[in-house]
């Protein structure tokens, strides 16, 4: 069965209407840190199943965040990190590689692998793009698509 994933970082502790709309259609939610507020995550959790990287601005808060994670779901390997220098050498069969820090969104085939940076959907920084995922995954197969959210 098909499922949506909601895939954002650097939010920054600003959880736009817009952004929320989308996450609401969604079964899981991949947040790559700089999460900076946890009632942020309290917002989120109760619209699908999570998994949040702790990033380099989430403080005391979120030291139990993981700095990298590795999962699966219906079918697709995932790594996801934080920050870009974090990602293990040895990926091994991992399909999907998701990372954020810098926010301008990223997609890329490398080897075989898609390297996703969903980019900033938080605070502007700049005068780069509002951004965000939404990916559908099936039986081992994927889809995405790049969400632009207009200032």
């Amino acid at each position: 069965m098909a499922v949506k994933i909601g895939i954002l970082s650097d939010t920054h502790g600003l959880m736009r209407p817009e952004v929320m709309e989308i996450l609401k259609t969604c079964d899981y939610i991949f947040h790559a840190g700089d999460v900076n507020k946890p009632e942020l995550l309290d917002m989120i959790r109760p619209l699908g199943f999570i998994y949040v990287v702790r990033g380099n601005n989430d403080r005391e808060w979120a030291e139990g965040l993981a700095k990298t994670l590795h999962f699966t779901v219906e079918g697709v390997e995932f790594f996801m990190t934080h920050n870009k220098k974090d990602v293990t050498w040895n990926l091994g069969s991992v399909q999907v590689v998701i990372f954020g820090h810098t926010h301008k969104y990223q997609e890329k085939i490398v080897d075989g692998r898609l390297w996703l940076n969903p980019g900033s959907c938080g605070r502007r920084r700049f005068d780069q793009e509002i951004t965000m995922a939404v990916m559908t995954v099936d039986q081992g197969k994927y889809q995405v698509e790049k969400i632009v959210i207009e200032p």
